[in-house]
């Protein structure tokens, strides 16, 4: 911890829930996961009771715990329950049936600690069951891409007898869409989304294809697809000894340690491993990115352990400032059975699979500040215990243990049930829509790839937990590779000639703005690069296209205000993006901290649709001398959404100095929200709202917006400058039944000033105590 007095308070401040957490750790120290077998272990069956009504039954061969069914009733929304047990068999029983109706369903069982999920099946009333039938994906040709003129497009699909539905406005085709009959002029940029349809049959997914009319780039033809990465890379081989590696592990680890002398230092570094398998223990400190060089997590294994604790002497036991370090894409077969990953936020644990137990808390017990899981299997016990809140996205555990304050889970089989607020976890079965990250890879020739996974809606589990992930490659002779050197000039020639953009890991400054103009470019980072605009220009700005995908950076406030970071999308956005839209993931923004940074605000979302994966955006609360303070470092809000149908997972933003999110765009939805209001509110005159209102609310939903949903949201406060300041409220939405929020909590840390309110007028003042006042659901 940085011995200042605001990191100081802030250590002590989480000491008296300590003692609670300490006793759950103890608990759940005597619950071992176990290790997956077999799945394939169980009979099924549907039985037509009467006219409308069926009985779903479920036989594990092995006792199970519990069962869950999860069934859509001819094309209606998707419905989760527990089972019923009986005689060793359990049962669901579906009514308001008529003859014709075609249920599909699977289930996700309990076997000796582990957690499966079978394949779909369907049944018609009256009729059987049968394994399910969809339709084909269309293809297109010729295939999307870059092209001087105008195309004439096809689309196919190879399921004989079928339809297919098309849209050229970026929409999501449904049945009433435009009928294919025959070749689709393409004479300027669009994308063509289309499904196949077939009575009797699944809709297929939807197939998409992106046309760019226009001069052909060139300037990428001359990248080699064995690019050199830069100085800070590392690259292992299996056929390296194991002595070697983890010398150079251990060296970057000592270098990047260190809390007082690491956290805001410039030294940046990634550790990448070719497939196969290694005997190491890698420590990852601060600015670190592990990750595997397979197209699986499996391809490359490490016997021994990827582990964050807290280190120093001087973190005293906690885990409160383990920011920006990052693991992903590898099987870890660990160390006595748990690996341990006791982070903060900007510390994203993706694509991995944990052969044991998973503990997200120090050994010490003490506290850790939130993190991010996604796309990841444990295969026994994940423990947050101490952890203050946490977020899981499509993964699988074998079975979770422990919460503080805000505990959220959405398309993890394993994960606990909705209990909201005791104990404080928050479950949805499904995502809505999600897409695992770009990540680098090594074919089968040694060439180096990026994968780009596919598009997913209502998922549930790793995208890899039944073989490989669904997407697509991409050669790296269509990125550009930055490196020490290159100046914006340089990057943006790149972006000109159609480049992507892959950034090694470095420190950036940027005298003029990076556009991304080209629709599906893809930005990904390695080692925290990280980008400074100086002169007060924006970052980056993304043009209002289909499918850019930007994972791994983080940009850092200049010294001369700007007025935003970076920019999805111009201001008066109206495009649909449903079926290929931007992502954002682990994207993160700091303003002060490492130097005296400004922007009114760091990120700003004007197109629709985007998907906003894992950001945290902080305005600094510590640092350097004289890089943090309210006027050292100052941004007005962190995340301003002014697009329709914009999707956050996992939205972490802290201690800027209005209200923290502003959402404006109509279809919104949140999926767990982490905040603190600013610690060094100077007095309440000064943060009171135009009206006169207390403070500013941390999630603010704009006036106008009539459809809004949010899970899981916590917001602190620590008024340590002035405890007297208070805020009226951390949510403010419109009172409409279309605004829908649900787990909400408010506490005040070590009681330095209140929140009088959690959302709108609802719920009581903060107490003392570092104690949580929560809300189940408002409306």
């Amino acid at each position: 911890m940085i011995p200042t007095p605001v990191s100081t308070r802030r250590r002590r401040m989480r000491w008296r829930a300590a003692i609670v957490a300490l006793v759950l750790a103890v608990c759940s120290t005597l619950l071992v996961g176990g290790v997956a077998t077999a799945a394939d272990d169980y009979t099924q069956s549907v039985t037509s009771l009467n006219a409308t009504q069926a009985q779903i039954a479920f036989t594990p061969t092995t006792a199970a715990l519990y069962v869950d069914v999860h069934y859509i009733v001819t094309g209606q929304g998707q419905q989760n329950f527990r089972m019923d047990l009986s005689g060793g068999t359990w049962r669901k029983t579906v009514s308001s049936l008529s003859s014709g109706s075609v249920i599909d369903y699977w289930f996700t069982y309990e076997k000796s600690g582990p957690q499966y999920d079978t394949p779909h099946f369907t049944y018609t009333h009256g009729g059987t069951t049968t394994p399910p039938q969809t339709v084909a994906t269309p293809t297109f040709s010729p295939a999307g891409g870059n092209y001087t003129s105008a195309q004439t497009v096809t689309i196919s699909t190879s399921t004989a007898g079928s339809t297919i539905r098309y849209t050229v406005d970026g929409s999501t085709p449904t049945a009433s869409s435009t009928l294919y009959s025959g070749p689709i002029s393409v004479p300027t940029t669009r994308t063509i989304n289309a499904i196949g349809i077939k009575s009797g049959l699944t809709n297929s997914a939807v197939g998409s294809a992106s046309y760019t009319i226009g001069s052909v780039p060139t300037g990428c033809t001359t990248q080699p697809d064995v690019p050199n990465f830069g100085p800070n890379t590392r690259i292992f081989d299996p056929g390296m000894s194991a002595a070697s590696i983890q010398a150079q592990l251990d060296t970057d680890f000592n270098n990047q340690k260190d809390t007082l002398t690491a956290q805001m230092a410039n030294r940046r570094v990634a550790h990448l491993f070719k497939p196969g398998a290694y005997s190491v223990h890698d420590d990852v400190g601060y600015y670190t990115s592990v990750a595997g060089l397979g197209q699986n997590p499996g391809d490359v294994v490490i016997n021994g352990a990827i582990t964050v604790d807290a280190f120093n002497a001087s973190d005293q036991g906690v885990a409160l400032q383990n920011f920006w370090r990052s693991a992903e894409n590898m099987a870890v077969n660990p160390i006595g059975g748990s690996d341990r990953w006791a982070v903060a936020q900007a510390a994203p644990f993706r694509r991995m699979d944990i052969r044991g137990n998973l503990q997200l808390y120090p050994a010490s017990y003490g506290f850790a500040s939130g993190g991010y899981i996604a796309d990841t299997k444990v295969s026994g016990e994940t423990a947050s215990i101490s952890q203050q809140q946490w977020y899981t996205r499509d993964s699988n555990l074998g079975s979770w243990a422990g919460g503080v304050w805000n505990m959220v889970f959405s398309g993890t089989p394993g994960a606990p049930a909705t209990t909201f607020p005791n104990p404080p976890e928050t479950t949805l079965a499904t995502t809505p829509v999600s897409r695992d990250v770009p990540y680098l890879y090594i074919d089968s020739a040694g060439k180096y790839r990026v994968f780009t996974p596919s598009l997913r809606t209502n998922a549930s589990g790793a995208s890899w937990a039944n073989g490989s992930t669904p997407g697509t490659s991409i050669p790296m002779s269509q990125f550009y590779v930055v490196k020490a050197g290159d100046t914006a000039s340089s990057i943006n020639s790149a972006l000109t000639a159609g480049c992507n953009l892959f950034f090694t890991p470095g420190v950036y400054h940027l005298n003029q703005t990076l556009n991304v103009t080209r629709a599906n470019t893809v930005v990904l980072g390695i080692g925290y690069p990280t980008l400074i605009p100086d002169g007060g220009v924006n970052a980056m700005q993304v043009a209002d296209v289909d499918g850019v995908r930007i994972k791994g950076l983080l940009f850092d406030a200049g010294t001369t205000n700007s007025a935003a970071l970076l920019t999805v999308g111009p201001s008066g956005s109206s495009a649909g993006h449903a079926a290929n839209p931007t992502t954002l993931q682990d994207v993160f923004f700091r303003i002060g901290g490492s130097i005296a940074g400004h922007a009114t605000t760091s990120l700003v979302v004007n197109s629709n649709n985007v998907i906003i994966d894992h950001i945290w955006a902080w305005r600094a609360d510590h640092g350097n001398a004289g890089t943090w303070g309210w006027t050292q470092a100052t941004a007005d809000t962190g995340l301003l959404v002014n697009g329709n149908n914009v999707l956050a997972t996992g939205l972490f933003v802290e201690h800027y100095q209005k209200s923290q999110v502003i959402w404006n765009g109509q279809g919104g939805k949140t999926i767990f929200f982490q905040n603190e209001m600013p610690y060094d509110v100077p007095n309440q005159a000064s943060w009171n709202r135009p009206g006169g209102k207390a403070g500013y609310p941390a999630y603010k939903v704009g006036d106008n917006v009539t459809s809004h949903e949010a899970w899981g949201l916590g917001s602190y406060n620590f008024f340590n400058v002035n405890p007297s300041v208070s805020a009226y409220n951390a949510f403010e939405v419109p009172n409409n039944a279309n605004v829908r929020f649900h787990s909400l909590c408010t506490v005040s840390l070590n009681y330095q000033g209140v929140i009088t309110h959690v959302i709108n007028d609802t719920g009581a003042v903060t107490p003392p105590g570092t104690v949580p006042v929560n809300v189940v659901s408002y409306p």
